[in-house]
């Protein structure tokens, strides 16, 4: 089932006191080279596993695309989908120059209307990713704020544990609900991640439309990779 985030180094772990040099380390360096690699529509596709890995996953119409805009400060480097659901590859983007990591952007999840064929490759595609790729560090799982964690999600979550892949839970569009009711999401979202064992027991929580969070989490994703 995976190894709890806590055995993992402090270093890594220690979401409550934000480490200056690291966030400005990672500001810098988000602001440097980030382009897009390829797409990959299945595993044979993939890139050589050179350097380290960070993905990101969650339903369609999460706000993916926004969030990997956000912490790249670009408008479109991750383009947001006219149709939710449409995209079914990884697509990487490297970071830095010369390249320092990568961030993979999964296809989204959560097909009420798709074929039962493209739900099966999606998993396929997806659980294979995640149990064979040596250089993934981490994985981010978005839940939209305004509506907390679905069945959809622990599917997600329990496909990550089974795989035995570390993984940070980020709630995206945070400003877009009351204060109280973003303190009631998030304690329910912490409390729902303490249930996974391959879960990171701190809940980002974010708005790529006001910046919220955003210089933490890339602080945090510097720090999964590892460099």
């Amino acid at each position: 089932m995976g190894i709890r985030p806590e055995a993992c180094p402090a270093s890594a772990m220690d979401d409550t006191q934000p480490d200056t040099d690291l966030t400005e380390r990672a500001r810098k360096l988000f602001s440097g080279r980030v382009e897009f690699l390829k797409s990959a529509p299945s595993l044979q596709f993939l890139p050589d596993p050179v350097v380290p890995e960070i993905a990101f996953c969650g339903r369609s119409n999460v706000g993916k695309s926004s969030l990997l805009n956000a912490l790249t400060g670009r408008k479109s480097i991750a383009r947001t989908s006219v149709t939710p659901g449409r995209t079914q590859e990884l697509n990487f983007f490297e970071v830095g120059e010369p390249t320092l990591f990568r961030l993979v952007d999964m296809p989204g999840y959560g097909f009420a209307k798709a074929p039962l064929q493209v739900v099966d490759k999606w998993r396929k595609l997806v659980r294979d990713f995640l149990r064979g790729r040596a250089v993934l560090k981490r994985t981010l799982v978005l839940v939209d704020a305004r509506h907390g964690v679905k069945e959809v999600d622990r599917e997600m979550m329990t496909m990550l544990d089974e795989a035995a892949a570390v993984y940070r839970v980020v709630l995206t569009k945070a400003d877009k609900i009351k204060a109280s009711e973003l303190a009631a999401v998030l304690a329910e979202t912490e409390a729902e991640a303490r249930k996974h064992p391959a879960a990171f027991p701190v809940v980002h929580v974010t708005s790529s439309e006001k910046g919220m969070g955003i210089a933490e989490l890339r602080a945090a994703v510097l720090a999964d990779a590892e460099i």
